[in-house]
């Protein structure tokens, strides 16, 4: 598993699914636990601990555009999936695609990837 980390799809699909499951979290728990039990607290430690996979999500998409010298449309379609409840999750199924269509063969993802 460790070695499948080296891969910078399998990061930032990972990345994706941190920052898609802390926005769920932010909208479905910690909103409503604010509204209806008058707790802010609830909303300041989700949104801190999203903001911080945002961050993160941000980091890896950066190292992994860069890496592949992917277009501006491929940057700004990840960044918007990180944009809407749910979206990295469906952005995340399309890497897992790509990364199992490459499975097999040397990744030309990134220059430090080696075949698998």
């Amino acid at each position: 598993m460790l070695d499948r980390l080296r891969d910078p799809l399998v990061r930032l699909r990972l990345a994706g699914w941190a920052e898609g499951v802390t926005l769920l979290l932010l909208f479905f728990v910690a909103i409503p636990i604010k509204r209806l039990l008058g707790l802010p607290e609830a909303t300041r430690v989700a949104g801190a601990v999203h903001g911080l996979a945002f961050v993160a999500y941000l980091v890896v998409l950066a190292d992994t555009a860069a890496g592949a010298a992917w277009r501006l449309r491929a940057v700004a379609v990840a960044l918007a999936a990180a944009l809407v409840p749910f979206g990295t999750f469906v952005h995340g199924r399309r890497l897992t695609r790509r990364i199992a269509r490459e499975d097999g063969a040397a990744s030309t993802l990134h220059p430090t990837s080696t075949a698998r």
